[in-house]
């Protein structure tokens, strides 16, 4: 078995430490190094960089998809969607889901890894029904918590 590593820095790093708020010019000087590395994919979209660049960057949000594919020559680039939540705050109909992961894929996503906050399964089957279909890897994601409810043995039994 080989372990293989995503690094995560361009999506949740500055997620977590700068609310999102590093620039796609700001990304670009290291992706040459970085791309040396062998990681298994870069998340470097999804998750509050969708909103974030449009709404305190004025950047477009595709735009930097495009230059961050362009530039990792050879590591496939990976997102965090929410399942039907996409990368918004609400469920969105299927043929918005439909269109998003599409143009998601033809923009530059190899890798979409899907969630749904609540694990409800059926807000994760559109999303992964169409990035399959567009010939993507698909990695289906757990929500994971720890409380007197949520045990091992009840996620092992979910993921089952």
């Amino acid at each position: 078995m080989k372990v293989k590593i995503t690094e995560t820095a361009f999506r949740d790093a500055h997620q977590s430490l700068l609310a999102t708020r590093m620039r796609t010019r700001d990304m670009v000087p290291i992706i040459e190094e970085m791309d040396k590395v062998g990681y298994h994919a870069i998340e470097a979209w999804g998750g509050a960089t969708f909103d974030t660049c449009i709404r305190f960057l004025n950047e477009d949000p595709w735009e930097r998809l495009r230059i961050l594919k362009e530039n990792f020559t050879e590591t496939p680039l990976q997102m965090l969607l929410r399942g039907q939540n996409l990368l918004g705050y609400k469920h969105y109909a299927d043929d918005i889901v439909t269109k998003f992961v599409e143009k998601s894929y033809e923009n530059g996503i190899d890798i979409f890894r899907i969630f749904d906050a609540m694990n409800d399964i059926r807000n994760m089957q559109q999303s992964i029904k169409v990035a399959k279909e567009q010939g993507a890897h698909v990695q289906g994601t757990i929500s994971y918590t720890i409380s007197p409810v949520h045990t091992i043995d009840k996620f092992v039994e979910f993921a089952k």
